[in-house]
């Protein structure tokens, strides 16, 4: 059973991100706020549930929440700055979208930079703990999927419709093979026999 919140009666957002340990596509993140008597069979951890009950799930979410957002950090930005300031840029932009300012921020994960003046705490497996990183887990997941999943026809032998830009072999051997594109992150080894950003 997940717990409803971790300040009672505070105005609580769960964040959290997905596409971190991609080498293509942008990372995306979410910031949730949920009733306090939010229920559902099946939220959980998004990776601990298939794809059918992320996808029922979703909408759920979106209709239920007091308040929701997803924003994303693009690979050219995640070059520059690195995955961790990217992932923490994204959810302060989802925060940023937000339709009411939360008071309080539980974050998935050990470390976060401040969001303005907002209190938080980090939630080491958060995502699988709190109703509000659950559901934040379960939208940037979802987001992240359907848009590497639109990318599919331009570039098929990247088989991002499965793997949604994660390093899987079939994905490193295409990228070996046909080089990179634009949707590649520069700044990760994409073939552990390259130094870092050869092929770009």
């Amino acid at each position: 059973m997940l717990l409803p919140y971790f300040k009672k009666g505070a105005l609580e957002a769960g964040c959290d991100e997905a596409g971190r340990g991609c080498i293509a596509g942008p990372v995306f993140a979410a910031a949730v706020i949920l009733p306090a008597d939010f229920r559902h069979e099946f939220l959980n951890d998004s990776k601990k549930i298939n794809r059918k009950q992320r996808d029922a799930l979703r909408p759920v979410i979106e209709k239920e929440a007091v308040s929701w957002a997803v924003a994303k950090v693009n690979p050219s930005e995640i070059d520059k700055i690195n995955i961790l300031n990217a992932s923490f840029k994204a959810m302060h932009l989802a925060i940023d979208k937000l339709a009411c300012r939360p008071e309080h921020l539980l974050i998935d994960g050990n470390r976060f930079k401040p969001y303005q003046s907002v209190t938080y705490n980090c939630i080491i497996k958060g995502d699988g703990k709190y109703n509000s990183i659950a559901a934040a887990s379960i939208l940037a997941k979802t987001y992240r999927d359907i848009y590497m999943e639109s990318f599919h026809k331009r570039y098929p032998y990247f088989d991002w419709i499965n793997n949604k830009g994660y390093p899987t072999e079939r994905h490193r051997k295409a990228v070996l093979e046909n080089g990179p594109c634009i949707h590649h992150r520069k700044s990760f080894r994409l073939h552990p026999s390259w130094e870092q950003g050869q092929l770009f």
